[in-house]
């Protein structure tokens, strides 16, 4: 390593301590999200950047900012072959990817496949690798899902940068595909759902955000008829005070609070779930029997 790209790496690195104490968040929490924006970023320079769209908990920080929910880990929906083979190649691509200096290095040989659910036939693969800045080892996780169906259709977005580098642009989820997939999860997994995570998404997208109803009911449609699932006549259990009043519940929801420190989310459960019913309850409805359903839901209100 020339004393030039140490010396970058250097200053990388204080930049990104420097953040992380200004944003009260762990060091190493920022350092991962550095390595995996510089690989996005490397992604949307390579040949392979019209067949990823960009899904998950990244999405929430480039719609509400950095503080919503600390995240490290990038989600995207694939098209194409996507055997082990065929993943490790691509990634290999895009860390050979020429880009402007950012003192990352990706070391494509610690590249590693393997599978989400595997009981799952849409749960896709998990890629993994190595990453150094500096003297700083780091690993890049990137889940990428194969077979959802998509709508409304992706959107072109550039992904924020934590520092004053060349800004990732990638194709990402919309809002309504990102709460049509979450509350597929909440319907299929019922009394076991503990993926607290989905019921935060959705109560701060329907706080901080507007929607049409009908393209909200569509992407319900399209999320539930591609993964074979009936839409259930009403709210389904994760959305009912049955639900709540499992002992367990609250204190994974409590858990998953401190855990992130978060703030922006009541201390209890059932609160959330009261807002969440009837911002979901009309939008089942619509899906379900497929009537046009032209209502504007405000941000925190109602149905209008």
């Amino acid at each position: 390593m020339s004393a030039a790209t140490r010396g970058l790496a250097q200053s990388v690195h204080t930049q990104l301590v420097r953040h992380a104490q200004s944003l009260r968040v762990d060091v190493n929490l920022l350092l991962t999200r550095f390595a995996t924006e510089r690989f996005l970023y490397r992604l949307s320079r390579s040949p392979h950047a019209e067949r990823f769209v960009l899904k998950g908990a990244l999405l929430m920080l480039v719609w509400f900012g950095e503080t919503i929910r600390p995240t490290r880990d990038a989600d995207l929906l694939g098209f194409g072959d996507f055997s082990d083979e065929a993943l490790t190649n691509i990634f290999q691509d895009i860390c050979a990817v020429e880009v402007e200096p950012d003192a990352m290095i990706y070391l494509k040989d610690s590249i590693r496949v393997s599978a989400i659910r595997p009981e799952d036939a849409y749960g896709g693969r998990r890629v993994t690798l190595g990453a150094q800045l500096g003297s700083a080892r780091l690993r890049v996780q990137v889940d990428v899902g194969i077979g959802d169906a998509v709508l409304p259709p992706p959107e072109w977005l550039d992904y924020p940068s934590l520092l004053e580098l060349p800004r990732p642009r990638l194709r990402a989820y919309r809002p309504e595909t990102v709460i049509a997939e979450k509350f597929h999860a909440m319907v299929v997994l019922g009394a076991k759902n503990s993926r607290m995570r989905d019921f935060f998404d959705v109560y701060i997208l329907a706080t901080l955000q507007s929607f049409d109803g009908e393209p909200l009911a569509g992407a319900l449609r399209a999320t539930f008829e591609r993964r074979r699932t009936a839409i259930p006549c009403g709210l389904p259990l994760a959305l009912t005070p049955e639900f709540v009043a499992m002992p367990e519940k609250q204190a994974q929801w409590r858990a998953f609070l401190k855990k992130n420190g978060l703030a922006s989310a009541p201390d209890d459960l059932g609160q959330v779930i009261r807002q969440l019913a009837p911002f979901l309850e009309p939008v089942i409805k619509a899906a379900q029997t497929a009537v046009p359903f032209v209502r504007v839901w405000k941000p925190g209100g109602t149905w209008r």
